[in-house]
């Protein structure tokens, strides 16, 4: 069979065109070590992540949260502030949880048990204390001994079951010989700041809160501390939760022991831990 010229010629164009091809795949898979990417590199995309806190902490940690972004403007931080037993609760059912911060040992040492921390990550991040308050305008609360009299009818505490500020609270008034004559006037906040709106909309008497909470609003008056021997110390521990995003939520809890975060916390009246 005869090939003509032209076909011939076809033939050797689109050889030839396949080997540039090919020569151009090996040389593009292949860059010279001047064109090759530094292996130290690391890309610098951007992560979210999420912070469960206690609610106590809230005002403290959103100016936190402005600091960091000036530090680490490619970490969007989003906050889930609640009691910490239930923000301990929605991460032992799954909550997608990068770090937390308790105001309580208790609900910490539950995730641990279950798993869930990173190990080496916790550390006690804060201290705090607990004062009784009153509205502001009310002056009849002088001291612990008049809740159980009739000058308060109704006094709030954060349910003991899941608030931390509510069982130092229980604690406290049980030391004092105090709870079971309260207990029918205790009206149960689902966190400290629920409670300390209870108080300051005047719907209850009285109520035991944080100390940085007190300070906080100008529509309460601290009545009095509550004598530190008569409930737990006051500890928030934090850290990070296993996950992808682990190492950057490490970083973040390291930015919480800064000078720059301490100065923060100080301001709102929280103590640093030792």
């Amino acid at each position: 069979m005869k090939i003509s010229r032209r076909h011939l010629a076809s033939v050797s164009t689109l050889i030839l065109i396949a080997c540039l091809g090919i020569a151009g795949c090996a040389q593009t898979s292949t860059p010279s070590a001047a064109e090759a990417p530094s292996a130290s590199a690391t890309p610098d995309e951007p992560i979210e992540l999420t912070v469960s806190v206690a609610a106590s902490v809230q005002d403290a940690m959103k100016e936190v949260q402005a600091a960091y972004q000036e530090t680490a403007p490619n970490v969007t931080i989003v906050y889930n502030f609640g009691s910490s037993g239930s923000l301990a609760q929605q991460i032992a059912q799954g909550a997608p949880v990068d770090a937390y911060l308790s105001a309580a040992p208790k609900w910490m040492d539950d995730l641990a048990a279950q798993g869930e921390i990173v190990e080496g990550s916790r550390k006690d991040l804060l201290l705090n204390s607990l004062v009784l308050i009153a509205p502001k305008a009310a002056s009849g609360v002088t001291g612990f001994a008049d809740l159980a009299t009739d000058k308060v009818s109704k006094i709030a505490i954060g349910e003991p079951a899941s608030v931390p500020a509510g069982e130092y609270a229980k604690e406290s008034l049980t030391a004092l010989n105090l709870f079971e004559a309260v207990q029918p006037k205790l009206v149960l906040g689902k966190d400290v700041r629920q409670v300390l709106a209870y108080v300051e909309t005047g719907d209850v008497d009285a109520g035991l809160v944080y100390a940085t909470d007190a300070r906080i609003s100008d529509q309460v008056r601290g009545v009095t501390n509550a004598p530190a021997e008569t409930y737990s110390p006051i500890v928030y521990p934090v850290a990070a939760l296993k996950g992808e995003d682990a190492e950057a939520a490490q970083a973040f809890i390291n930015f919480l022991s800064t000078d720059e975060a301490i100065a923060i916390f100080e301001e709102y009246g929280f103590t640093v831990a030792e």
